[in-house]
């Protein structure tokens, strides 16, 4: 048995286990597409000596692949197998990486806690009781209970690293661009972002390094070279400037989540790295700026899935306009639907001009915010990735406000188009509680670099309080 072979059959042994434990993270994935891979692998020289070589990688199910359905957790999509693969898939494969299973998430990306999926919520390591975040749980999720060491997930708000803090691994959104979105189901295309997600820094940096770089096929891709992988953690950090926006610290913030990022803060201190209080006004605006942004590009782009070119078509309609609406309200679900319907109305005659151009100035001088932060000789920011840890499953899904607030502190990256990431450094009450690192644009490996540093000075297992 080849090497690679025995990597494909302890993958699916750790999968298994992972699933029978109840973690359903994972939608599709099968030992027997885990071999076909490895044998494939084993007969090509250059992927075989890969940078991910013999590596099993989870891929979130809106993402394109030609092994397993690519269904975005959506009725409307059962079943439905993508002609292509995503360029992000096809570098994988490239580097030597071998397809996992694609993971469960909330339909169509849109939701905090993979509660929305169609095919069933994934649950959290720590604690099933709770929500792995959203909406690539399933990717954080698998991550987490150990099935696969990294998994690909997507951005449009927040949905890498939000699950990687509820779960407590390390999830990187890249540099708006730095990833090919050909092969994504787009959700909002000005947000959408491939992102990372590891066990350690390192893995999620090295996934990172082998997916980025300029494609053809997206003309969004920045035209630079692929990220190289990350080098040793840092011993120190002196010289680096830290910068904390005190709109990220507010009254009422949860008190294991203060008290572990001021931990984190003192041991970036203790490296060497200068700590600095910043101001980023306009943060109080994002959450509102998101849900405009977002939902009305979004009922453009599922404007698609109409019962004619993808998935589901409802029969027995009298009519091609009965078949549309027969086949829409069949199989999009409610927080779907809800998006659809807002972003048309921010859309329409009369409206665009309250809602979404204002929401696009807002977004401008959300960025202007950021940009002026980081040409202070601020090299990052430091914040709390979310305002609690994972939340009980049931506790905010009748509230819709209350789920789109726990983006709050995510979100403003994904309207900025800068990099982020989200590492663990502790526990509350058992439950992990994720610290953020914000860079300026293309600022990837800076933020790498001093996530290597505290995770390495930081017991990410202790508890805080």
């Amino acid at each position: 048995m080849s090497d690679f072979r025995k990597a494909a059959r302890d993958a699916a042994a750790r999968i298994a286990a992972c699933e029978a434990k109840g973690a359903h993270a994972f939608l599709a994935w099968s030992e027997a597409a885990l071999l076909e891979q490895a044998d494939a692998l084993a007969a090509s020289p250059a992927a075989a000596g890969g940078a991910l070589a013999g590596e099993a990688v989870a891929v979130k199910d809106v993402i394109a692949d030609a092994t397993f359905p690519t269904t975005c957790g959506s009725k409307i999509l059962e079943g439905w197998r993508s002609p292509y693969e995503a360029t992000a898939v096809r570098r994988l494969r490239e580097a030597g990486a071998m397809v996992a299973g694609k993971t469960v998430c909330d339909e169509f990306a849109m939701g905090s806690s993979t509660e929305w999926s169609a095919y069933g919520p994934a649950r959290n390591p720590s604690d099933p009781s709770r929500v792995p975040g959203g909406s690539s749980g399933g990717s954080a999720a698998a991550v987490a209970a150990g099935a696969v060491a990294m998994a690909l997930g997507s951005e449009t708000g927040g949905s890498v690293r939000q699950p990687a803090a509820f779960c407590g691994v390390v999830g990187i959104k890249p540099t708006y661009g730095r990833v090919s979105r050909y092969g994504l189901v787009a959700f909002g295309s000005s947000l959408d972002q491939i992102g990372t997600l590891g066990r350690d820094v390192a893995s999620a940096a090295r996934l990172l390094a082998a997916v980025s770089g300029r494609d053809d096929r997206d003309a969004t891709t920045l035209d630079r070279v692929p990220l190289g992988e990350p080098g040793p953690a840092a011993g120190s950090l002196a010289g680096t400037v830290i910068g904390v926006p005190r709109e990220y610290f507010p009254k009422g913030l949860h008190a294991g989540v203060a008290a572990a990022t001021r931990r984190a803060l003192e041991r970036l201190k203790e490296l060497g790295a200068e700590t600095r209080e910043v101001s980023l006004p306009h943060t109080k605006y994002a959450v509102p700026t998101y849900y405009i942004v977002a939902p009305a590009e979004a009922s453009s782009n599922l404007a698609r899935y109409d019962g004619v070119r993808y998935g589901l078509r409802a029969g027995g309609a009298a009519d091609v306009r009965a078949m549309y609406r027969a086949t829409r309200g069949r199989g999009f679900g409610p927080e779907v639907r809800r998006r659809i319907l807002l972003g048309t109305y921010v859309l329409s005659a009369g409206y665009y001009d309250a809602y979404y151009g204002k929401a696009q100035r807002v977004r401008e001088a959300i960025r202007a915010d950021f940009a002026r932060v980081f040409a202070s000789g601020v090299h990052a920011l430091f914040t709390p990735t979310t305002p609690t840890p994972a939340f009980k499953f049931g506790e905010n899904l009748a509230d819709p406000l209350a789920m789109y607030l726990s983006d709050v502190f995510v979100c403003t990256a994904n309207l900025a188009w800068v990099p982020a990431l989200s590492l663990p450094i502790g526990r509350d009450e058992g439950l992990p509680v994720g610290g953020q690192l914000v860079g300026p644009m293309e600022g990837e490996s800076t933020i790498v670099r001093i996530a290597q540093a505290l995770e390495r000075a930081v017991d990410a297992t202790a508890e805080v309080r």
